[in-house]
């Protein structure tokens, strides 16, 4: 039965990430609206969910507090890191000064890469590490659905419909994510298979193992944090650096607002 709802993450998953592709016009927008989803996620879902599980204090802080910090802090050393070394490895060349200096985002010099593509000099690793977390959350999404029909079938398809419901910001995240990074699309879309893919995996593995609730309730923490610095730091400056319209504004308070009430639905 877990198996069979987790099916409806992987479509919800799916629909997201099409949503994503498919309005590069409004590139603008989309990133307004996946940074507000990932704030909204991470405050109103995952850190409640953290402190909830995780229980113990460490030196009178709760446990998932300090993983939220540690994650967010390790997000930033890593993009840092894998930056400058591509920068110190020469990954990409300096577009020739033909005419005024090409920017894209939210002030990164435009490079071009040996495939002549233009890029903004981030490291692509970066989207697809968060990718990866992203696909990681998933996969403890299904996990969580199977552990809840363990319960009762109450509990399970209480469970399930808030996966479901935030499934679709998962998918429409994990394809923004990937390709704001300058990965290619094809990239993207494997991330975002994978990211459809996981719930169903991680509901299967239920009928062979069970997570202890104090770890997946510090990986919520830890998670949480890394994705925190993604919306804040990349996502939501990014949206805002060209088109600084009142529209991005108002798609970020509704993505925020979106997972407010797929929370207080499934409560």
């Amino acid at each position: 039965m877990a198996v069979f709802v987790a099916l409806g993450a992987f479509l919800m998953t799916l629909a997201g990430g099409w949503t994503a592709q498919h309005v590069t016009d409004r590139r603008h927008l989309v990133l307004g609206l996946a940074g507000g989803l990932m704030l909204g996620v991470v405050g109103l879902d995952l850190l409640p969910e953290a402190l909830e599980a995780a229980g113990a204090e460490v030196f009178g802080v709760p446990a998932a507090l300090l993983l939220f910090v540690a994650g967010f802090l390790l997000a930033h050393l890593v993009e840092r890191l894998l930056a400058a070394r591509r920068a110190a490895h020469g990954a990409e060349e300096h577009v020739p000064p033909a005419g005024p200096p090409e920017h894209h985002g939210h002030g990164h010099p435009a490079h071009r890469s040996a495939d002549g593509r233009i890029t903004d000099g981030r490291a692509p690793e970066v989207g697809l590490t968060a990718a990866a977390a992203m696909v990681f959350h998933s996969a403890m999404d299904g996990v969580a659905i199977g552990a809840a029909f363990q319960v009762g079938g109450g509990m399970g398809l209480a469970v399930a419909l808030a996966v479901v419901a935030h499934d679709f910001a998962d998918g429409f995240n994990t394809y923004t994510l990937t390709s704001l990074y300058g990965n290619d699309r094809r990239k993207a879309l494997a991330m975002l298979f994978a990211d459809a893919a996981a719930p169903v995996v991680g509901a299967a593995s239920t009928t062979f193992v069970t997570i202890p609730e104090q770890l997946l309730g510090g990986y919520l923490g830890f998670f949480g944090g890394a994705l925190l610095y993604l919306a804040a730091a990349e996502i939501l400056p990014e949206a805002h650096h060209e088109h600084p319209a009142r529209s991005t504004l108002l798609c970020t308070v509704a993505g925020a607002a979106f997972i407010w009430l797929v929370v207080g639905l499934a409560s």
